[in-house]
């Protein structure tokens, strides 16, 4: 490989980064490295050892017991998954009261879906670039309520603010966006679409799942209805636990989602006094928590899976939002002044600001691409191949966790790729 492809520049290091990421540290939170170059965060993220070794406590207390009963056993457990809350809320800047935790991004839309109050004729607006899961439950409420639905189309990957202002009419409701699009990882201007969502009293509902724990996003500056955020991605947390938050002025206007107890306001004396209460009865009044925590199943959920994702967002917070965005930048920028060299069509658009942790490129068709995407694998480089609306290419996905030297091995195979 050429010697400008094997330097990079400043964020050729394997070492102490500029932005204070320690490259061997964190490496070694993830032991999946040391047999493959893992470049798909995209796809299903790694693991970090201090998610495995949170659900080995998990499933080590729910084995044994050690509480003095199983009362106190329960509300245990129910503590150690309370704890990925606070952590959530910390990433985004919100409160902890916001945050309800899902089981993964697609959760969290349909409950977004389920509790703003639409009626027949309301229409709800999507772009051409979207992940299937973001219109599927719209398209289901449109089957049961009448809506309709609009699509803005993109432009050369890019999905502009004047596009989506200009499809909004007096019925929109509903503006529903992934902030980075999962095939070519452009990131659109929330900031805009909130404001404008906001002006045109629109709801806005955003799939996060491809930017959070990447790249930052604050709540306080950019106000969103809805924010779901799945944790097998970018926060490396692959254990069907994700999070949703919800704008606490949004909530009042919210349809009441399903019943569940823990979603009551806790008893004077706990659960436990409660429940050995001869008095209480199943018919009463019962007053829900004015939290977003009311919008999850209300019963025992995904325990192990929220302890692994306490642990995986304590490590990204950690680390600092800003120092891993830098990070990534960084190793972005070496990808694309590598494809660059080898001239390799670049497909995702290389605004700085409408970059992420996703750099796709095209080799000319589907078929090129897929053959690449194989010898990759071959050689134990985990990359992707995905499209939608003819958009996408090999998709490169590249987290705080790797380095300079885990893009130069792809870079290797495509230049030695036979492309004629």
């Amino acid at each position: 490989m050429s010697s400008s492809i094997e330097q990079g520049g400043p964020a050729g290091t394997n070492h102490l980064a500029a932005d204070g990421i320690n490259l061997e540290s964190v490496r070694g939170q993830f032991p999946a490295l040391e047999t493959k170059t893992f470049l798909d965060a995209a796809c299903v993220s790694l693991a970090p050892t201090v998610a495995s070794d949170a659900i080995k406590d998990f499933i080590e207390a729910a084995v044994w017991c050690k509480e003095r009963s199983s009362t106190n056993h329960h509300i245990a457990i129910d503590e150690m998954r309370a704890l990925a809350r606070p952590e959530a809320a910390l990433l985004i800047n919100a409160r902890e009261d916001d945050i309800a935790l899902v089981e993964s991004t697609t959760h969290g839309l349909n409950i977004a879906a389920n509790a703003i109050p639409l009626a027949r004729s309301d229409r709800v607006l999507l772009c051409d670039l979207e992940f299937l899961q973001v219109a599927l439950p719209w398209t289901q409420k449109a089957q049961e309520v009448g809506l309709e639905i609009d699509l803005a189309p993109n432009r050369m990957g890019k999905i502009l603010i004047e596009d989506i202002a200009a499809r909004i009419g007096p019925r929109t409701r509903v503006l529903a966006i992934s902030s980075v699009q999962w095939t070519n990882g452009f990131r659109c201007d929330l900031g805009a679409l909130s404001r404008l969502c906001r002006n045109r009293g629109v709801w806005l509902v955003v799939d996060a799942t491809q930017e959070l724990g990447a790249m930052p996003f604050d709540v306080q500056e950019t106000p969103v209805d809805f924010l779901a955020c799945g944790g097998h991605k970018w926060l490396n947390s692959p254990f069907g636990c994700g999070f949703l938050y919800i704008d606490p002025e949004a909530a009042p206007r919210l349809r009441p989602p399903l019943a569940g107890y823990l979603s009551l306001e806790t008893p004077e004396g706990g659960w436990g006094d409660y429940f050995q209460t001869p008095s209480i009865t199943p018919l009463r009044e019962f007053t829900f928590v004015n939290e977003a925590r009311r919008y999850e199943t209300g019963g025992t959920a995904n325990y192990p899976g929220a302890a692994g994702l306490a642990a995986s967002l304590n490590l990204i917070n950690s680390l600092g939002k800003a120092a891993i965005a830098r990070r990534i930048h960084e190793l972005t920028d070496h990808l694309i002044s590598g494809l660059r060299t080898l001239n390799v069509d670049i497909v995702t658009p290389l605004e700085r600001e409408n970059r992420s942790g996703i750099i796709t490129f095209d080799l000319g068709s589907p078929e090129k691409n897929v053959a690449l995407m194989e010898r990759l694998l071959e050689r134990k480089v985990l990359v992707s191949v995905r499209y939608t609306s003819g958009i996408g290419g090999i998709r490169v996905s590249s987290h705080f966790y790797n380095s300079v030297e885990d893009l130069d091995r792809l870079l290797n195979i495509v230049q030695d790729w036979p492309r004629g």
